[in-house]
Formats: structure tokens, sequence, C-alpha cells
């Protein structure tokens, strides 16, 4: 598999929240607005990129019998890192996001890319897929986060839309039912939108051409 691939892979065909359905609890908690979910987003992908080259480097100095005990040592390690950056730099996102940047070091898609890729591959190729697998989880943050903020509060990136935010606003979205509802939503078009698109690649295969006035027929025209 090319390098360019395994990061296209995290983002589409194995995307953590839309597919795999990996880290949902952030992805609904931290989601009523886009600041906090670029930040969990960023802060995830920094971890996954730095215990994945971690894991790869050490993969055949570890002991087996061990291997989860000190994946989670190398993840808690970087998660500290980034807790200790954002009490200096940004305390008020880190206020913010609570008690689920400390529960990163949980996060199954950081310790399932570290058992299942990281610990069987080549560190370039491991780093690569942190950054696919951290890119994928932050654009799903960002998406379930832009509709609970703007429908739920009229809001984008904290700041008012203009227009008249009380003729516009859904609270639903910025409780807990909304979290759900917008990522049902997202989860359901993302599903139709990865369905169309491997039934054409399955047609395209079979050599038969499809036109939106006319009925589908192969190559002989029959």
């Amino acid at each position: 598999m090319r390098v360019t691939d395994i990061f296209v892979r995290g983002i589409v065909r194995d995307n953590p929240v839309f597919v795999l359905l990996l880290g949902l609890c952030p992805s609904l908690a931290v989601t009523t607005g886009l600041v906090d979910a670029v930040g969990m987003g960023l802060a995830a992908t920094f971890v996954l990129v730095c215990s994945n080259l971690i894991v790869s480097l050490a993969r055949g100095v570890i002991p087996t019998q061990v291997r989860i005990p000190c994946f989670i040592v190398v993840i808690a390690t970087f998660v500290t890192i980034v807790q200790m950056v954002m009490s200096a730099y940004f305390p008020d996102l880190k206020a913010s996001l609570g008690i689920y940047l400390p529960l990163i070091v949980v996060n199954c898609i950081i310790l399932g890319r570290a058992e299942a890729f990281a610990s069987r591959n080549k560190v370039y190729r491991s780093v690569v897929d942190g950054l696919g697998m951290g890119a994928g989880f932050t654009l799903a943050l960002c998406a379930i986060a832009l509709v609970r903020e703007v429908l739920g509060s009229w809001r984008l990136f904290g700041v008012p839309i203009s227009g008249g935010a009380d003729s516009y606003t859904l609270t639903l979205f910025v409780l807990a039912p909304g979290g759900f509802l917008a990522m049902g939503l997202l989860l359901a078009l993302f599903n139709y939108l990865g369905a169309e698109r491997q039934r054409r690649l399955a047609l395209a295969e079979q050599g038969v051409e499809e036109s939106p006035d006319e009925p589908v027929t192969d190559a002989s025209g029959t």
C-alpha cells in the first residue's frame, strides 16, 4: 500500500468515527463548538503520531507479553506533554475540554493504531497512519461541531453569525441528545456517500457506463 493510500484511508475508508465508530465519547462530548473540536482533534493527532513513532521504533524491543502496558505508558507520556502545553499556552481550551483531554490515554483509536499498525510497520508508514487517522478524527469532530454550533447557537468558532440568532437556533443541538442526532445524520450521509462510491467503482470495473438520462448499459450496449 502506498503512503498516500495509508493517509487517505484514515480520512475516508477507515475514518475512526464515521466508519470504525471509535472515540465516540469525545466525539459527542466536546463538539458543541468548533474551537473545542479542533483543539481535541489536534491534541489526539499529536498523540497518535508521536505514539505511533515510538511504538514502531521500539517494536523489536518491547516483549509481546507486556506490549499493551508499554503502549499505554508511551501514550500517557505524550498526553501529559499535551496537557502541560495547554496549561501554559491555552488554559481556557484545556478547561473547556476538561476530563476528556487526559482521557486521550484510553482512547481506543490511539491504542488500537499502536497495536494494529505501528507495532507491525516501519516508522514512516506508522507516522503517516497516525497523521491520516488524526486528520480523519479531527474532520469528524469538526463536522459534528459545525452542525451543533451553527444550528444550536447560531455561532461559528464562538462568534455570533449575523442575521438574528433567535430566529434560527435549535437549542436541542447543544444538548446531549443533539450530539447523537447530529452524529447520526452525518453518519448516515457518510455511509451513503461511501456506498455510492463503491457502487460506481464496481460499475467501472465491470465496464458499465452510467448515464443520468439513460438506463445503465454495459460496454456491448445490451
